[in-house]
C-alpha cells in the first residue's frame, strides 16, 4: 500500500516508513504542493495512493466523487512526524484492511486518532 502525505505532513516521514510503506510519497516531493486538493485527490485515483491527511477536504471531496482513493483522516491535533509513523505503523493492519476488503468498498475514508 502506498501511501500519499497531504502537505501539512512532513516529507521527513517517507524515511521513517519506506520499510513499512514502500513507493510511498509526500505532495512536494511529487510537485504538488501548489496544487489543489482535487488535483491531489485524483493523482492519487490515477496512481493508487492511500491520501493521508489532516483535514476533512480530502473526505469531502470523496462524498462527490466516490470511494477511491482512500483516505485516512489523522484526528491527532499537533504531533511530531515520529508520533504520526508510529502511529501509522501500531494501524497497520487496520490499513490494510480498510484498503483491501471488499467490505470496506464503499467506505472512503478512515479516521485515526491519537491515543
Amino acid at each position: 500500500m502506498k501511501l500519499l502525505f497531504d502537505q501539512n505532513i512532513s516529507f521527513r516521514i517517507i524515511k521513517q516508513l519506506e520499510n513499512v510503506f514502500p513507493g510511498s510519497k509526500q505532495v512536494k516531493a511529487l510537485g504538488l504542493e501548489n496544487t489543489s486538493d482535487t488535483e491531489i485527490w485524483e493523482y492519487a485515483k490515477i496512481n493508487n495512493f492511500v491520501i493521508v491527511t489532516f483535514d476533512a477536504d480530502f473526505s469531502n471531496i470523496a462524498s462527490i466523487k466516490g470511494n477511491y482513493p482512500k483516505i485516512i483522516w489523522l484526528r491527532t491535533g499537533n504531533t511530531t512526524t515520529r508520533n504520526i509513523a508510529a502511529l501509522l505503523i501500531s494501524n497497520q493492519s487496520l490499513l490494510k484492511d480498510f484498503v483491501e476488503n471488499v467490505e470496506f468498498n464503499e467506505v472512503a475514508c478512515l479516521q485515526i486518532e491519537q491515543d
